[in-house]
């Protein structure tokens, strides 16, 4: 986007496309040996050695293993929850992981920093394709993709993109900008999407609507309602900078991240949050995309998962205010 202020307020893009094999049935009625082989075509089909992806067995992660892959977005939080005839086909960036065996045969997604949403789907659109042509995916020439859940009939595309929103959180106005957004066939949720509450102020904004509309138009139509409330939340910031108690907490959270002995998840998140809002207004001179790692970074599976053990409570808070600590004094 080029704009400094409006690129600060978007973290990270999501493309999803969901696909089911013809002649099998959905995942819910498959044993854990069918899913086995449905994720063996699947592998098959995509592994060809160009496009950088590993196949990983999910009964072969730990619990802290697979909860990680949750906190950094690139599985489902249910996903992770049940190992039994689940794989995963993951790129050494981690920017393309690919489900298989979840609610569909095959969840295809595609994480692209900022605001990238032909990037993102360009880059989905190759695999599916790549798939498609290898295999046969479930399709009706009036329905669309054929997919377990049938609000995802259609293109069964899920676009979506996280924004950091603490000026219009602060401000109150959530509630009604999350109901006029539901009108315009969007959906604003917490950070770990449906169910989930935002966390640190991070908003997930999605596409709904699948049958019916083209994928592009359905990118198209999320990228100009994102576009919109990114310059909302410009305009609420600048009256947050303005305001001298409000620049007191941001310096506040930033004291207490590079001096704290012990820091709490949700603590950590909250200051983190504040800090965040301040490297955007040119408060502190910090890059935002060492907060951006940092909000993956401190989460308790993941500190675990980089530690190579399990740790207590305590020991994850230590761990975590010394990680914040090393960042942000690294800068």
């Amino acid at each position: 986007m080029n704009n400094p202020s409006l690129d600060s307020i978007v973290l990270s893009t999501r493309i999803r496309l969901a696909r089911n094999l013809k002649d099998h049935p959905f995942p819910a009625r498959l044993s854990a040996a069918e899913k086995s082989e449905v994720n063996a075509i699947v592998r098959d089909a995509l592994l060809d050695g160009e496009n950088g992806l590993r196949y990983l067995e999910m009964k072969d992660l730990s619990a802290i293993e697979a909860v990680s892959l949750a906190e950094k977005h690139l599985i489902s939080p249910e996903f992770a929850s049940d190992a039994a005839g689940r794989a995963l086909l993951l790129s050494e960036d981690e920017t393309v992981s690919i489900m298989l065996c979840e609610e569909d045969h095959v969840r295809i997604q595609v994480i692209e920093p900022g605001l990238s949403l032909e990037t993102a789907w360009g880059k989905a659109n190759a695999l599916d394709e790549a798939l498609s042509g290898r295999v046969s995916v479930a399709f009706d020439e009036k329905l669309g993709y054929l997919t377990q859940c049938p609000t995802n009939l259609g293109t069964a595309l899920r676009a979506s993109v996280m924004l950091h929103l603490p000026a219009l959180s602060r401000a109150g106005l959530m509630p009604r900008l999350s109901s006029t957004i539901a009108k315009l066939g969007l959906t604003l949720r917490g950070t770990y999407g449906e169910g989930s509450k935002p966390v640190g102020e991070i908003f997930q904004l999605s596409n709904q609507v699948t049958l019916g509309i083209s994928e592009q138009a359905a990118i198209q139509n999320l990228e100009s309602i994102a576009k919109q409330i990114m310059q909302q939340e410009a305009q609420a910031r600048q009256s947050l900078k303005n305001d001298s108690l409000f620049v007191d907490k941001i310096y506040r959270a930033y004291g207490i991240l590079t001096s704290a002995y012990m820091l709490s998840c949700s603590e950590c998140t909250d200051l983190l949050s504040l800090v965040r809002l301040g490297a955007a207004l040119d408060i502190l001179d910090i890059p935002i995309e060492a907060l951006n790692r940092l909000l993956t970074q401190i989460q308790p599976a993941t500190l675990q998962a980089d530690a190579g053990r399990a740790c207590s409570p305590a020991e994850r808070d230590v761990m975590r205010a010394q990680k914040v600590k090393e960042t942000l004094q690294r800068k």
